[in-house]
């Protein structure tokens, strides 16, 4: 069992309040016809154990969720590519979660990786393969 709930009427969704397109995608998830527990990746510590469960959901790696073009990533890293394992990437991201890459919303067992509002606006669609409607 996972740590994270799953539930086909409300969606899970991570995020980072202090980036624009958390914002602007935080907007549109609230805007949807299904509760919403809306996770400030900024103010709420997601644990390591979660970030992987989120990531495997994804069919990612971990390497995958984080901006390594993220201020925060290259005064640590460096402007070089960076190969690390996964252990040290998930401790990168439960340390420093403002380097998440894009939103991430959950809604039952679907998972998606939210480049843009547009994205999140094709996912609740009726139609949608991505998300159930009830």
């Amino acid at each position: 069992m996972g740590s994270i709930a799953r539930d086909s009427r409300q969606i899970t969704f991570f995020y980072n309040s202090e980036s624009s397109l958390g914002k602007q995608i935080n907007a549109y998830v609230n805007s949807a016809e299904k509760e919403v527990l809306g996770v400030d990746v900024s103010k709420t510590k997601v644990t390591a154990k979660q970030w992987a469960e989120i990531a495997d959901g994804l069919e990612k790696k971990i390497s995958e969720l984080i901006d390594q073009d993220h201020p925060d990533f290259k005064s640590e890293y460096g402007e070089d590519s960076v190969d690390l394992d996964e252990k040290t990437w998930l401790q990168l991201l439960e340390k420093n979660p403002k380097v998440l890459k894009n939103p991430i919303a959950i809604n039952g067992n679907h998972h998606m990786n939210l480049d843009s509002a547009a994205a999140f606006k094709k996912y609740i669609e009726p139609d949608s393969a991505g998300l159930e409607k009830n």
